[in-house]
This record gives structure tokens, sequence and C-alpha cells, in this order.
């Protein structure tokens, strides 16, 4: 069973929807503030819209809830214009089956993904976002979009450094799965931009992976073996010799199937 409930900013229930295996839920009225979208499933595995600004995508439940305050203010700066503002509301969430959670996938794709805290994965944090604006936060490498020949607002949101040079992102996947690749799309709005010329990603079960990067907008894919691990940390990222001071990261997708 799903059940999916809207809440107002002082708990009161807008609107609710249930279903055993998809829930879709519409209702009308303004966001003001501080609304709540809840989801609980006894499936832990479940593929979510909770707005229509935003794109559907795979969430893991590991309670079996999932709670999305509504962005509002800036950090509606990382999601389209008038994102959030319309009237009418819809919400989805479905029971993934057991092939799909089987399958060879992209695990890290998350556009619900919120700053702060989640209680559902896949989550990124970073110790650095460039002077703390949504449009750089690290929730932006899993949105699932990677249009990277600009930066700042939708659709060119991306993870910013402000220029550290030890400066970590970190991919909470929130169980061990079976991974075997992963791509990084950087930013590439030149010569606004750097780049990074190399770093390395550590894993959950001690590994670390070196890699090198190029200057270019493409995907370019890491490989990591058939590893076992719930979370991955990007670190040890080394700038360019560009005069530029901004390198950033757009995406970052790894590959891999639930064990």
């Amino acid at each position: 069973m799903i059940t999916i409930t809207a809440h107002a900013a002082d708990g009161r229930v807008i609107a609710r929807a249930s279903h055993g295996t998809e829930a879709l839920l519409c209702f009308d009225g303004t966001y003001a503030g501080g609304e709540v979208i809840e989801i609980a499933s006894d499936a832990k595995h479940l593929w979510v819209q909770p707005d229509a600004s935003v794109l559907p995508g795979e969430v893991y439940l590991p309670e079996g809830r999932m709670t999305w305050a509504v962005p509002a203010g800036e950090h509606r700066l990382a999601y389209r214009p008038g994102a959030f503002a319309e009237g009418r509301h819809i919400v989805s969430a479905r029971v993934m089956d057991g092939a799909e959670v089987a399958a060879e996938r992209c695990l890290s794709r998350n556009p619900a993904d919120l700053r702060g805290d989640t209680d559902f994965f896949p989550h990124c944090t970073a110790n650095v976002e460039t002077r703390n604006e949504s449009c750089f936060a690290a929730r932006n490498v899993i949105d699932g979009l990677r249009y990277n020949t600009f930066h700042g607002e939708w659709p060119f949101e991306s993870w910013g450094i402000g220029a550290r040079e030890d400066a970590w992102c970190l991919l909470d996947l929130g169980r061990e799965v079976a991974i075997s690749r992963m791509a990084l799309t950087l930013r590439a709005d030149f010569p606004h931009d750097a780049y990074w010329v190399r770093g390395e990603v550590a894993l959950s079960d001690g590994g670390v992976v070196r890699f090198p990067l190029e200057k270019t907008g493409e995907r370019q894919f890491i490989e990591l073996g058939d590893r076992r691990a719930r979370w991955l940390r990007l670190q040890n990222l080394v700038k360019s010799d560009d005069p530029s001071a901004f390198p950033a990261l757009r995406q970052w997708e790894v590959y891999g199937r639930d064990i």
C-alpha cells in the first residue's frame, strides 16, 4: 500500500490518496511555504514524482517513508522558472517491480533529492557549496539533467566548490549495492569555468579509485569494477592550470544493481 499525504505548514492535511501499487494525488491551492509531501509505503523501492516541476525518478525508502519539503524561496532557483507556483499540483508514486529493482541501471539519479537531512535516497551532500546557493548545491548532481554549457539557474545548476581545494561530495545510496562504473559530467561554461585534471572516489568498502579527467562537456566514464558499497565520495580533485578558479560538476551517475 502507498499513501501520499500533502500537509500544510501547520501540519494540517491538505489532500491524501492511497493505492495498493500506484498512488496518484491531485489537489488545488497555492503553496504558501512550509508544505510537506509525505509518502508512506510497504515497499522500499518506489518510482516517484513529487511535483510536476520535478522529473520522475527512483527512490529508496529504508523506513518506508519519504518526507519531501516543497522547495521555497531561494531553494527554487535550482528548479525551472515558476516551479511550485501553480495552483494545481500532482504527486505520483508507484512500486517498482522485481525486474526493475534487479536490473543494471543508474542508481544515483534522484531528481527529488533535497538539501539537508533526508529519509529517502539517493542523497548528495558536500563540505562546500558556492556561497551556500541552491543553484550550486550538491543535490544538483543527481537531478537527472546534464545541461552544462552555462552556470547558475535551471537547467544549468551544478555543484560549485567556491574555489576550495579540499572540496568533497558524498553520494549515499541508502543501502549496499553492486557498483560497476560511474560517469562525471563537468560543467563546461568555458572560459568562465576551469576543470579538474584528476581526482579520486572513495567507497564505503574501503577502496579508492583514482582517475584522470579531460576538458570536455561530455560524460567521462570511470570503471569501478564489481564493488559492493553503500556510499561513494569524490575527493582530492585537482584543478587545471586554467586562469579560471571555478571547476564544477554538473552530473554524477553511478551504475550498478541492487544485491
